[in-house]
């Protein structure tokens, strides 16, 4: 390449993916990942607790939402140690999927203020 297509072309640091493929499919990567951790919980809860599917699905859910009705709560070791760990992963990805949201409607913001300002 000449030094002018060079300077032309556009520059992205290592961790920058900005217009890349994060930000075309992070929204489905999260969804998929917060799906996989409430169905994980669902599996090891009902291995561990001998709940039913329906109750270790419901527990999955309250717990990643932080809402703890009360109702059902680990009783071995084994699964108050994998609830830590599946709170700890779960409001992650919980706070992951609404910066993707934030930052999704500040873009659409951006764009359509700029659009505004460049018919005027």
């Amino acid at each position: 390449m000449s030094e002018e297509e060079t300077a032309d072309a556009p520059q992205y640091d290592e961790g920058d993916l900005s217009d890349g493929v994060w930000d075309v499919y992070s929204t489905r990567i999260i969804t998929f990942m917060i799906v996989a951790v409430i169905a994980g919980g669902t599996i090891v809860y009902h291995a561990l607790e001998d709940w039913s599917w329906v109750d270790s699905l419901y527990f999955s859910v309250i717990t990643l939402t932080t809402v703890g009705y009360g109702d059902l709560a680990p009783s071995s070791s084994g699964s108050k140690l994998f609830t830590v760990f599946y709170i700890v992963t779960g409001i992650s990805l919980l706070g992951a999927a609404l910066n993707e949201v934030f930052k999704r409607r500040g873009r659409r913001l951006a764009a359509r203020r700029a659009k505004r300002h460049r018919g005027r």
